[in-house]
């Protein structure tokens, strides 16, 4: 590890956990900050395995709430029910990344793919935030089992670097009657097998090529991403309740745009 990888490694956590779970996708964002940078990961494993400290830092802002659904299991209906409904809206991007996913994996060395999904999710947003939905879920733990499936189809969208999990789900859940607040809740809820799914896979698969240097980068990549992510859950819900998509659509354009000029102007793919 040099001084140069550190200081990349702990931008780029922070730009994990500032992104995860807000609708502007953290692997664009990833993919096109190590270009930027010249952080080389082989096989795309940093920006896969840092994921662990967004997911801890949904667990450390949601530690209470948790305990509350687990002590529940055994005497609560309404607990098992949302248990099984985010275990079942977690299988769909199972099977997905079964079928599909080393040919997704081949996407991620085309920068210019997350550029063009960047762009084209945020009109997507700009068109979403323009519709007046009539919420008749407030609750995300009260949600419908079929709700939380067909959330869960949702989220196979952001296999598609830049498509944005977070946005999948949340847009998702809102055109299936979900609040704005409640989508990114249960957004939230269903990232932590999604991600933990995914850090557990990717480690699984490379962690015989690790070296001692590049384990590093990634624990120092975690812990930035956790501090990140912690202030970005804390604000979220209600900056999503009051304000909307406006400033997640533009920026998402914005960062698209100038990815495609600077492609073409480097020549880079």
């Amino acid at each position: 590890m040099t001084l140069t990888s550190i200081l990349q490694a702990i931008l780029l956590g922070f730009v994990e956990g500032l992104t995860e779970f807000i609708p502007v996708s953290s692997t664009a964002h990833l993919l096109l900050g190590s270009a930027l940078l010249g952080f080389d990961s082989p096989n795309r494993t940093f920006p896969v395995m840092i994921q662990l400290g967004a997911i801890l830092a949904l667990l450390f802002v949601y530690a209470g709430r948790l305990w509350r659904i687990a002590k529940g299991l055994g005497s609560d209906p309404g607990a098992r029910r949302f248990v099984a409904g985010i275990l079942l809206a977690f299988l769909p991007a199972v099977l997905a990344g079964l079928v599909i996913g080393k040919y997704i994996e081949a996407l991620l060395f085309h920068l210019w793919i997350p550029c063009v999904t960047l762009i084209v999710g945020g009109l997507v947003l700009l068109a979403v935030d323009r519709i007046k939905f009539e919420p008749r879920h407030t609750d995300a733990q009260a949600f419908p089992v079929w709700m939380s499936v067909a959330i869960g189809v949702c989220q196979c969208l952001a296999m598609v670097p830049g498509v944005s999990r977070s946005g999948a789900t949340i847009v998702g859940a809102l055109f299936l009657g979900a609040g704005k607040r409640a989508a990114a809740e249960f957004s939230f809820f269903l990232a932590m097998p999604t991600m933990a799914g995914a850090f557990a896979y990717k480690l699984y698969k490379d962690y015989a090529t690790l070296s001692f240097d590049q384990g590093g980068l990634i624990a120092i990549g975690f812990v930035a991403s956790f501090v990140a992510a912690v202030l970005v859950v804390r604000a979220l819900l209600d900056f999503v309740a009051r304000n909307g998509f406006a400033l997640f659509a533009y920026w998402r354009i914005a960062v698209g745009t100038i990815g495609l000029v600077a492609i073409a102007a480097c020549g880079a793919r």
